[in-house]
């Protein structure tokens, strides 16, 4: 496999942008494929990347833009930058466009992408995205910081074409090949969780009007999710700065008032997640709730588990996600639910 890969990244979204971006500054045979809007910003204006609270400091990266699949004929590798809950739409695109051939990365939060791909291709790359980021417009994306992608499959296969896409993405975001992608994945869930909470309260987007049962919620939501990754029988997978599971179980055990300045620290780093960029900004019904929330209910049910906090949020957020308009509960309201069941 050469070092000049041809990459297409399929979905121009806040990490398809942010990876594709950072790749193609120095890696010249990279092309985007996106729609309306986004397609016409990045060929247009090209793609403005900036680090949270350093807009002065943005970036702009000419792209390469491309109508079609049909555009690359033979694509060495193609990045499914997309939602879960469109990944058999466009891997059956994709399939229909290339066969069997291309080498596909799939950077999706949760194990869904695990189910589908399969469905479709035999060279699978899955990548965990240890970052947040989002888009402000299209071509202009934010992000916390940069990097790193932890990059593998799950039964360690494919390392020579990880190791080649790896080289490739290093380029221009830190990018490490890993022997225990599952304990990653739901390393990365357990963070993943608060999105569901931080949208149901509206988090950034109304006050907070009791912050301390907003630390009490989203720890105990948190440390739920390590009790039950920990009784499936995975461990724990450092990533990127994320907060570890010690101190998720510390914050959700010991006094607030000796946790706060640790967990109000870790919140300031918070941006709007994905789920409310769907939820809130773009009034859609499809989410991750499902992917995520939804598949910890369902690990905690064949465990025997009863997760009292994820499973009222994740009861919520179905009801209020599925209604014509979305409301969001105040955080006392959600803590009285949860007290319902605890």
């Amino acid at each position: 496999m050469q070092e000049s890969l041809n990459i297409i990244f399929f979905g121009a979204g806040p990490v398809g942008s942010t990876v594709g971006g950072w790749v193609s500054a120095n890696h010249p045979t990279v092309y985007f494929l996106d729609q309306g809007a986004v397609a016409e910003a990045l060929r247009d204006r090209g793609l403005t990347l900036y680090e949270q609270d350093k807009q002065r400091q943005a970036e702009t990266i000419p792209v390469n833009v491309i109508d079609s699949l049909a555009d690359i004929a033979e694509p060495d590798v193609v990045v499914v930058c997309v939602k879960n809950y469109s990944l058999d739409a466009v891997s059956r695109i994709i399939q229909d466009a290339y066969g069997d051939q291309p080498i596909i990365v799939g950077l999706q939060n949760g194990m869904e992408n695990q189910k589908v791909f399969p469905k479709y291709f035999s060279q699978v790359l899955y990548g965990i995205v240890c970052y947040n980021t989002w888009m402000d417009e299209p071509g202009l994306v934010g992000y916390q910081k940069r990097g790193p992608i932890v990059l593998g499959t799950p039964d360690n296969s494919l390392r020579f074409e990880a190791n080649a896409v790896a080289r490739v993405f290093n380029k221009g975001v830190e990018t490490v090949v890993t022997d225990h992608l599952l304990d990653a994945a739901y390393s990365k869930m357990i963070i993943n969780l608060t999105n569901s909470l931080t949208t149901l309260i509206g988090h950034q987007f109304r006050p907070l009007s009791d912050p301390s049962l907003f630390q009490k919620l989203l720890s105990n939501l948190t440390y739920e999710g390590v009790q039950i990754v920990k009784a499936a029988g995975y461990s724990e997978c450092s990533l990127g700065g994320m907060p570890g599971w010690k101190l998720l179980e510390l914050s959700a055990k010991l006094p607030a008032f000796i946790t706060k300045p640790i967990f109000d620290k870790n919140v300031k780093k918070m941006v709007v997640s994905s789920m409310a960029q769907d939820v809130i900004q773009r009034g859609n019904r499809d989410n991750e709730l499902e992917t995520i929330n939804g598949a910890f209910i369902r690990l905690a049910d064949d465990l025997g588990l009863d997760a009292p906090f994820n499973r009222t949020v994740y009861e919520l957020c179905q009801e209020r996600f599925a209604a014509e308009k979305f409301e969001t509960m105040d955080v006392k309201e959600v803590w009285d639910q949860v007290q319902k069941r605890v």
